[in-house]
C-alpha cells in the first residue's frame, strides 16, 4: 500500500490544490482536494494485459475549475435536481440558484464540486484513504443551516473503492451527497459505453417530466426499457428512452444498509464493476450531454463516452413528501456509504 502527494496546481487565489494517489495491489486511484474529485482510476485487464484509466476526466486543474459535466467530483449540498429551484420547510420557502433551466442542480452555482476541501491521507488496516472536510455556512447557495461535510475515499486490498459521506447541520436542511464519476470500463477515451452490460438491482424507478424532475410516481421497471434486473447491454432498449438514461432507480432492500446496487461488465477488457450502497436510490446517467470535451491523455469525449452510477437520495425529494426524507439536521446526521468492487 502506498500514498503519494503532490501539488495539482494553483487556484487563481494562489492557493495550492493537492493531488493524492493511492495504490493498493493492482489498483491506483488519484483524488484532488478541489471538488474532492476522483481524477483517475487504473484497473488491470487479464484480456488486454494492460492497466487502463477507467474514469473520464481532465489532465490539469484548470479544467476542473470549469467542469461543466461534473467529471469525478463530489456534489452537494444536494445532488441532482430540485424542481423550480425552491422548497418549503417548516412553513418557510427557500429559493435556490437556477443552474439547470428552472431547476437547481448539484448544489447550485457554486456547489461543493467548485470548492477547495481540507484534506488528509492516511493508512488504516487493509486500505489507504483520503479524508476531505468542508464547511458550508448558513445561507450558502440558499440552503439553511451551518453544515460540516466530510467525505472519505479509499482503496483496500479487496480491489474496492470505498466512499463514505458524512454531514452535520445545525438546522433542518436537504442534504444529498454523491460522487459524479463517469466510468468507461474499456478505458477513458476508448469509445462509447452503450455496449457495456448493466444490471441494476432496482425493481422500481422514478418517471420524470420533460425537465427531468420526478413526477412523484414510483413505477415498476417490469415491461419497460428501465428493467435492468437481468444484465443487458445499455443499447438494448436505448432508442425507447428519449435522449438516453438519466433516471433514478429505487434500489431493492433496506435503505441504510449496504446492499447490492448495480453491476457493469465490459466485454473487450473483461472488467466488472459491482456497486453497493446504503442510499435509497442510484441515478443512472449515460453521458447524454457530453459534446466534444477535451479530456486527459489527448482524449476527446463525445456523447455516451462514459456512464454514471450516482448513489443518492431521490431527486427533488424536498418537494416530494412521499419520497424517503432527505431532510437532515441536529437530530439526524447524514451518513451514507458506497463501494465499487472491481474484477478483471
Amino acid at each position: 500500500m502506498k500514498i503519494t502527494r503532490k501539488t495539482f496546481g494553483l487556484l487563481s487565489s494562489g492557493t495550492k490544490v493537492r493531488l493524492y494517489t493511492l495504490k493498493v495491489g493492482d489498483l491506483s486511484l488519484s483524488v484532488s482536494s478541489f471538488g474532492a474529485a476522483l481524477t483517475s482510476l487504473y484497473v488491470p485487464s487479464r484480456k488486454t494485459k494492460k492497466k487502463e484509466d477507467v474514469l473520464l476526466g481532465y489532465a490539469a486543474l484548470e479544467a476542473y475549475t470549469h467542469n461543466i459535466p461534473f467529471f469525478g467530483v463530489t456534489v452537494g449540498r444536494f445532488a441532482n435536481r430540485i424542481g423550480n429551484a425552491r422548497f418549503s420547510l417548516h412553513g418557510r420557502e427557500y429559493s435556490l440558484y437556477k443552474n439547470d433551466g428552472n431547476n437547481a442542480l448539484h448544489g447550485g452555482r457554486r456547489g461543493f464540486d467548485k470548492l477547495l476541501w481540507k484534506s488528509d491521507a492516511y493508512e488504516e488496516r487493509d486500505g489507504v484513504f483520503v479524508r476531505f472536510e468542508l464547511e458550508s455556512p448558513d445561507g450558502d447557495e440558499g440552503f439553511p443551516g451551518n453544515l460540516k461535510a466530510a467525505v472519505c475515499y479509499g482503496l483496500n486490498k479487496s480491489n474496492q473503492v470505498i466512499a463514505n459521506y458524512e454531514a452535520k447541520v445545525d438546522a433542518p436542511c436537504p442534504v444529498n451527497l454523491t460522487n459524479h464519476g463517469y466510468f468507461n470500463l474499456a478505458g477513458e477515451g476508448k469509445g462509447g459505453i452503450l455496449s457495456h452490460e448493466v444490471t441494476i438491482h432496482g425493481s422500481s424507478y422514478l418517471p420524470v417530466d420533460k425537465n427531468l424532475i420526478p413526477t412523484g410516481q414510483i413505477q415498476p421497471v417490469q415491461h419497460t426499457p428501465f428493467d435492468f434486473r437481468t444484465r443487458k447491454p445499455i443499447a438494448r432498449d436505448f432508442d425507447a428512452v428519449a435522449g438516453g438514461y438519466d433516471h433514478c432507480f429505487v434500489i431493492d432492500g433496506e435503505p441504510g444498509k449496504l446492499r447490492p446496487c448495480a453491476e457493469v461488465f465490459e466485454e473487450s477488457s473483461g472488467r466488472t464493476m459491482r456497486v453497493f450502497t446504503t442510499q435509497p436510490g442510484v441515478q443512472f446517467y449515460t453521458g447524454n450531454h457530453i459534446e466534444a470535451v477535451q479530456g486527459k491523455a489527448g482524449s476527446i469525449y463525445h456523447q455516451h463516452s462514459g456512464f454514471c452510477l450516482e448513489t443518492q437520495h431521490f431527486p427533488d425529494a424536498p418537494n416530494q413528501p412521499q419520497f424517503p426524507s432527505a431532510i437532515f439536521g441536529p437530530d439526524r446526521p447524514y451518513h451514507e456509504n458506497a463501494l465499487f468492487a472491481f474484477d478483471w
